[in-house]
């Protein structure tokens, strides 16, 4: 069994560290320093709780020395220590942050390092990364690369059209910081909330607009090859309008803190909700100009006696097949490894990945 630390007790950290317990392959010890919400997640499973200050740089190097890897479930303003500790004690490390600085940085560490740095292994940047790589290399040259993901409920009631699903400081985070993309094959600066489109899917109308981070390393993996490339988040109608009027017209996005209590306060968490993929790559094959799209819809099931949202399985499901595939060798084993390094087939067929090939086709409409 290998030893598997995971930092952050909270919506996914608890789920990660149960799904990889469960498969007894292995030891994992949950780490936070809210006691309370450790003995919440760990109670009656395999998963050993530890009480840890992350800030505690030199506890926190104890905690991951001797373990084969650690994973961030931790807010993206956290992620720099643990990938910095990782560093220190030679262990493998993965997180599931959207933060672009955050990732500059854990690259930085990856550099000459001893283990593998594997960032942004979740929904988005992550697994939509891995769809948008294994579409494009079936072209000879490309054109158009978008990727479009959202988090919903299956039934909005509120003005925004929205329920908190995942982390509140990664939404917010998403919404205000610049947004990477290619355009006319230059990259670029994009701001955030920007952009917004509508189409349909499966008979259903949704807008999408630019977010911060989902590309992943994408940019720099495509850059040269492709004369267009962004990210966009799924949400329903109305929300992008509600969100500018918070973060500009009331300036909120000064005031990030007072932003997390009001939404937190006011908008209820659901564990009835849908994750949406949309990517589609177009440029030539066979001399010909050529579209491809994968859609996927996945939905929140009952796993291990428990309801799981569909953020909490896909974002889980994501990092635990990536961590498998480190431990099977089949990533390397050293060094800052991109999610598009992660083959699609490899990863569907994982018993991790299996998660989204559950998932729906969907049909889309402009």
């Amino acid at each position: 069994m290998k030893d598997i630390v995971v930092v952050g007790a909270g919506k996914i950290g608890r789920i990660v560290a149960r799904m990889l317990a469960d498969t007894g392959d292995y030891a994992v010890t949950l780490a936070d320093r809210d006691e309370a919400a450790l003995a919440r997640a760990t109670e009656g499973t395999p998963v050993t709780a530890a009480t840890l200050d992350i800030t505690d740089a030199a506890a926190l190097r104890a905690r991951l020395s001797g373990a084969f890897a650690v994973i961030s479930a931790a807010p993206f303003q956290l992620t720099a220590a643990i990938a910095e500790a990782a560093a220190a004690s030679g262990t493998h490390y993965l997180d599931l942050t959207e933060d672009v600085a955050t990732t500059r940085r854990v690259k930085a560490l990856a550099d000459g390092a001893s283990s593998a740095f594997i960032p942004q292994c979740g929904l988005a940047p992550g697994f939509v990364s891995i769809v948008a790589h294994d579409l494009a290399a079936r072209f000879e040259t490309l054109d158009e690369v978008k990727l479009r993901v959202g988090a919903l409920p299956q039934f909005p009631t509120n003005a925004l059209n929205y329920n908190l699903t995942w982390s509140t400081d990664g939404v917010i985070n998403e919404y205000i910081e610049p947004c990477e993309a290619i355009r006319e094959g230059r990259l670029v600066q994009a701001a955030a909330l920007g952009e917004r489109e509508e189409f349909s899917l499966d008979g259903v109308r949704y807008e999408a607009f630019n977010t911060s981070g989902g590309l992943g390393t994408l940019c720099e993996t495509l850059a040269g090859r492709v004369r267009t490339l962004n990210y966009r988040s799924i949400r329903y109608p109305g929300h992008c309008a509600v969100m500018k009027a918070l973060l500009d017209d009331l300036r909120l996005r000064e005031r990030r803190e007072m932003l997390k209590d009001i939404l937190e306060q006011a908008v209820p968490t659901t564990m009835q909700d849908v994750v949406i993929v949309f990517v589609t790559v177009s440029g030539q094959k066979d001399g010909q100009l050529t579209q491809e799209t994968f859609a996927r819809k996945i939905y929140a099931e009952r796993i291990g006696g428990r309801v799981r949202s569909a953020i909490q399985i896909t974002t889980a499901s994501a990092v635990c097949a990536v961590l498998d595939l480190l431990a099977g060798g089949a990533l390397p084993q050293a060094g800052f490894v991109r999610q598009e390094d992660i083959g699609l087939a490899a990863f569907l067929e994982n018993r991790f990945g299996r998660a989204y090939a559950r998932g729906d086709d969907a049909r889309a409409a402009a």
